[in-house]
């Protein structure tokens, strides 16, 4: 059983209560190592089980309480268990009830928990900090937030946890509050290119202020490099807003008023170019506490499709090509098919000879283009409809231009006749 905890990430009870709920998470205690065989260089990290109960999380109106089944503590405390209890009434987790949910709807909960300690100097105090990471594969819902310890009165019968060397309650657990947040909810985003798209970060801090001046940054990371798009400093008690702005990125931007009176750092980004894809990282800084959240950005343009020919009609000359160009889409993979169908079909064919393609062409933008040139042969059957299917991530389904092929009309065919018989008598009249 302990193996499938494990495996999945989570275990999930809950004990219902005036509209709240606990969640009760099986998390991993992250810990930096030593290297191999005990040496300095390359660090590595030891990962402990752990469990994380999440205490009055809010339940919505329409859930069932009944079925949630109560958390009970160990009968007999445990000094090797890591047990740690967090209110999260104040500040409270954004959809945090998701949780609720995810055993049901088979997703897994990552969750992983390490040691913090505070920027800057610290004044001797006996708590200690936590920073967790918790997020719902599948679903539209991350957030890291800073634990920090409860005061717990000491005495003989104290238990001590040995692996963190720090007090538990009665019933054998580590008590703690969260004090700061961060959080989204979108962990992927697509946007068109040349469009603009909103990447959405908030933050949430206790009721008594840990500071008044908040940091904002945001980073860019793709293909191993990093730099930053924007940065803000401003303070929370200002109402007016009198943000330090620095924007590297032109069309960058984050609303000063919604940071002080919403905790929403969201970011802005117009005319999007291909440049702009990658891992963006959110960064808010509180004070002596920071936590960050992670989106990806993928930028897309589907392809504009035509065919070489509007008509087409047979020739006794050589094979004729129909080409079909997709043109400025991005990203690179896009997908050209030919089907025919002859009036003898029922159903469209996929063509055994898919002709060939042209190499692709890397446009200013960054964006693709890729044609693909078919060989009709002139025994094909009038009335066929030879049609071009194009596929890309950008599409919501595959565009399709189709061409019916057309016999030569009688008034071409004497057209042809009249203009050879001329040639020759003209030739005629030259030679003699």
């Amino acid at each position: 059983m302990m193996i499938q905890v494990i495996l999945f990430g989570y275990f999930l009870t809950c004990v219902s209560g005036d509209g709240v709920a606990d969640v009760v998470l099986s998390c991993t205690l992250v810990e930096e190592g030593v290297g191999v065989d005990g040496m300095g260089g390359g660090s590595q990290f030891r990962r402990t089980p752990a469990t994380l109960i999440l205490r009055d999380v809010p339940v919505a109106p329409d859930q069932s309480l009944e079925t949630l089944t109560p958390f009970v503590p160990p009968s007999i405390p445990d000094p090797e268990a890591i047990l740690l209890e967090a209110k999260v009434s104040s500040p409270q987790i954004p959809d945090a009830h998701v949780l609720l949910h995810a055993d049901c709807n088979e997703q897994e909960v990552m969750c992983e928990l390490s040691r913090y300690s505070p920027h800057g100097p610290q004044e001797a105090q006996e708590a200690t900090h936590f920073l967790v990471s918790l997020s719902v594969e599948g679903g539209e819902f991350s957030t890291a937030f800073i634990l920090q310890t409860s005061v717990v009165e000491r005495d003989q019968s104290t238990l001590i946890q040995n692996k963190l060397g720090l007090p538990l309650s009665p019933s054998g657990t580590l008590l703690t509050e969260v004090i700061f947040l961060v959080f989204s909810h979108i962990k992927s985003v697509s946007a068109p290119l040349r469009g603009d798209v909103l990447l959405y970060c908030g933050f949430r801090q206790q009721e008594t202020p840990l500071a008044q001046e908040v940091a904002v940054e945001w980073r860019l990371q793709h293909r191993g490099k990093g730099w930053k798009v924007f940065e803000m400093k401003t303070r929370l008690d200002d109402a007016e807003g009198s943000p330090v702005v620095l924007a590297e990125r032109k069309g960058s931007s984050v609303d000063a008023s919604l940071v002080v009176g919403q905790g929403d750092a969201s970011l802005t980004l117009s005319r999007l170019k291909v440049l702009d894809e990658g891992t963006y990282i959110c960064t808010v800084s509180l004070g002596p506490f920071n936590a960050q959240q992670v989106i990806q950005l993928h930028v897309t343009q589907p392809p504009e499709v035509s065919l070489s020919e509007e008509k087409f009609v047979l020739k006794t000359d050589p094979p004729q090509t129909l080409s079909c160009h997709c043109s400025k889409y991005y990203p690179l993979d896009a997908q050209i098919e030919w089907w025919s169908l002859s009036p003898e079909d029922s159903e469209p064919k996929l063509l055994l000879d898919q002709g060939s393609l042209s190499s692709h062409r890397q446009h200013g933008d960054g964006s693709y283009s890729l044609s693909s040139h078919l060989s009709v042969p002139s025994s094909v059957s009038p009335g066929t409809r030879l049609t071009c299917r194009v596929s890309h991530q950008a599409l919501d389904a595959p565009v399709s231009l189709t061409v019916v092929v057309e016999s030569p009309t009688q008034g071409s065919y004497w057209w042809v006749l009249g203009f050879l018989i001329i040639s020759v008598l003209f030739f005629h009249q030259v030679m003699t």
